[in-house]
């Protein structure tokens, strides 16, 4: 099937109007570009712009206090010198902490004033980001440049229902884990599948526009099942949904997603993308 003939058969269905996979891919900087483990710092998000992304891919979770915070983890163990749960800690107890003995971890709000050009893909981490994130985003104007997404589909569900009250308008989301295995399950069964299980399961799925899947995914007794094939592909394009990929570092395997025509690629190697997508003649983002 070509690109042309991958279109959603009804694009009223998607919220944020009808993907185009015949486009340029989207490159997602994972966390933002660092090589010594300071991830989410404003070092790591200024070296992704530095290098022409339009878009950075992060995480929130929200301190007892109700800071957003631009971090991954649920406590701060891993990658600070600090121990503890960042939900019962308060802003002033984390603020002087280093990622990785470098940059401080950012607040949300900080993203969002640094960087008026830059789009954030934000994984919902925690309970608490559910209220406070949307309420942060109504604040800064800022609901019309973020792609909501979660493993949860409960967290992302109730977030996005809450960033509609404020704002009056759908944002562009990418699915759970449960949108995530309805899709490929409808993908091999074919057919009318996909519209007969998007209505059955309305109620706990919201309607997303993009599905972003890991390559492949390992199964009991070690056995790799491969996800991201062209027939579940073009049964995602068909239906107005992109698939984005992650976490692909290695430039050989970005240049075979690409080719098999995969919407976007989330990486840690900024750098490789970056150069991979400039050979293509496809760098930098048209709105960059």
């Amino acid at each position: 099937m070509t690109a042309s003939e991958n279109r959603p058969e009804n694009p009223s269905d998607h919220p944020s109007g009808p993907q185009d996979p015949a486009g340029p891919p989207v490159a997602l900087a994972h966390r933002g570009f660092c090589r010594d483990g300071a991830e989410n710092t404003l070092d790591a998000f200024r070296a992704a712009r530095d290098l022409g992304y339009e878009w950075i891919e992060t995480d929130v979770n929200t301190t007892r206090d109700g800071v957003v915070l631009s971090f991954h983890d649920g406590t701060l163990d891993r990658v600070t010198d600090a121990s503890g749960t960042v939900s019962e800690l308060t802003w002033p107890e984390i603020c002087h902490e280093r990622v990785a003995g470098a940059g401080g971890i950012p607040r949300l709000a900080d993203l969002l004033t640094e960087f008026p050009e830059l789009k954030f893909n934000i994984d919902v981490k925690d309970e608490a980001s559910v209220a406070a994130l949307p309420d942060l985003l109504h604040e800064h104007a800022a609901a019309h440049r973020v792609r909501v997404t979660s493993f949860s589909e409960s967290r992302r569900r109730r977030t996005l229902r809450r960033l509609r009250e404020l704002t009056g308008t759908p944002v562009p989301t990418s699915c759970g884990k449960e949108g995530m295995r309805l899709l490929l399950v409808c993908s091999w069964l074919g057919g009318p599948s996909w519209r007969i299980a998007r209505r059955a399961a309305a109620r706990w799925i919201e309607p997303f526009d993009t599905v972003q899947i890991p390559r492949r995914y390992r199964v009991r007794g070690g056995v790799e099942v491969e996800l991201v094939t062209r027939r579940f592909l073009d049964f995602a394009h068909r239906h107005g949904i992109a698939v984005h990929v992650w976490t692909v570092n290695e430039a050989e395997e970005m240049a075979e997603l690409l080719e098999l025509g995969v919407d976007g690629i989330v990486t840690d190697r900024a750098d490789r993308l970056a150069e991979l997508l400039a050979r293509r003649g496809q760098w930098p983002p048209a709105g960059v």
